[in-house]
């Protein structure tokens, strides 16, 4: 598949599955969200971790709200990503909802002491954004390569989980030179698991970073 091809099947791709999301009621979202929590809860590399990374939720992607709480009720360490102005992810320390503040592009980011970009390499597991994942693990975000970059530098030991919806674990994700795959995805219906993460490939040019 030429980059060209790659790249206007995402397009058409985030298109679809950002029109579905949009369509989900606040009550499904809700729904979705507690149940993708309990899926993540049951992971055995989550019950064996100290250290979780993972991320903040926005607009209508799989909520992470009941997670986060869960996770640091269990007494985890939660890290969530700083987006920094050449578009790498720095990480801090998540503590309540109270510690979080806005951010560029419409996120929200923890407000604590930074950890550097280094600092998600001290986590057991990280669980990531995506839009779709397909069946070899390709993970398509939308197209700003952050998470790409943790994905690239990350130990093949550390679980990499994409949290979505059910119906966005697809047939395939139109794949470009710098995408890179997870190991695993956690959907509301449960998790699937993929045989071995792809072998290294050359990254690319930063775009800005919008999952």
């Amino acid at each position: 598949m030429s980059p060209e091809t790659a790249r206007d099947g995402k397009r058409a791709l985030r298109t679809d599955l950002l029109r579905r999301r949009r369509a989900l009621t606040p009550e499904q979202r809700a729904d979705h969200a507690n149940r993708l929590r309990d899926v993540v809860l049951g992971l055995p590399e989550i019950a064996r971790a100290g250290t979780v990374a993972t991320y903040v939720s926005v607009a209508a992607e799989p909520g992470t709200g009941p997670l986060l709480d869960a996770l640091a009720e269990r007494g985890l360490r939660v890290l969530l990503p700083v987006t920094l102005a050449d578009m790498t992810l720095d990480w801090a320390v998540y503590t309540d909802a109270g510690s979080l503040v806005p951010a560029g592009h419409g996120l929200t980011e923890p407000s604590g002491p930074r950890l550097g970009t280094a600092g998600v390499h001290t986590a057991d597991v990280v669980l990531l954004p995506a839009l779709a994942v397909d069946g070899r693990g390709m993970r398509m975000g939308r197209g700003g390569g952050c998470y790409d970059r943790v994905l690239a530098a990350l130990d093949p030991a550390v679980l990499s989980c994409a949290l979505l919806y059910d119906h966005e674990l697809v047939p395939e994700v139109p794949a470009e030179p710098h995408d890179r795959p997870v190991a695993a995805v956690a959907t509301p219906a449960g998790v699937t698991r993929f045989a071995s993460r792809f072998t290294s490939r050359t990254w690319t040019s930063p775009r800005p970073c919008t999952r």
